[in-house]
């Protein structure tokens, strides 16, 4: 196959989830990922913070609610899935901020192994 039917066949794929790309028009929440740091207060301690690691547009899925009841009281949980494109060094020990909102990431799935859209698998801190 040469350069002019591999272009024009490629330009008839499609680029849903689940297929060889990511269409673009599917991320449309412009979310930012961020890393746990440790930084120094005006007292000299240490204190956990948290950094940018990058704003990225995404898809936001919310996927389940549940409550449950916990220190005498009622708690809720929503899982929700997060889209993106592949970016390395994300992993479960951060966070996403959208809209107002902080999503903890509990897995990181790459798709396919292919290195092009990956999956944040997230609960979302209670309100």
């Amino acid at each position: 196959m040469n350069y002019k039917d591999y272009v024009s066949s490629s330009s008839s794929r499609s680029y849903g989830f689940g297929g060889t790309g990511i269409n673009a028009g599917a991320l449309r929440h412009r979310v930012t990922i961020q890393k746990a740091t440790e930084s120094i207060n005006e007292k000299g301690e240490t204190v956990p913070t948290w950094e940018t690691f990058a704003t990225v547009w995404a898809a936001v899925e919310p996927l389940r609610g549940r409550e449950y009841f916990q220190s005498n009281a009622i708690q809720s949980e929503l899982t929700t899935r997060i889209r993106i494109r592949y970016l390395a060094g994300v992993n479960p020990h951060m966070r996403v901020l959208y809209n107002g909102r902080t999503f903890h990431i509990q897995a990181v799935i790459d798709v396919d192994e292919r290195h092009r859209e990956m999956q944040l698998m997230c609960i979302e801190d209670e309100v």
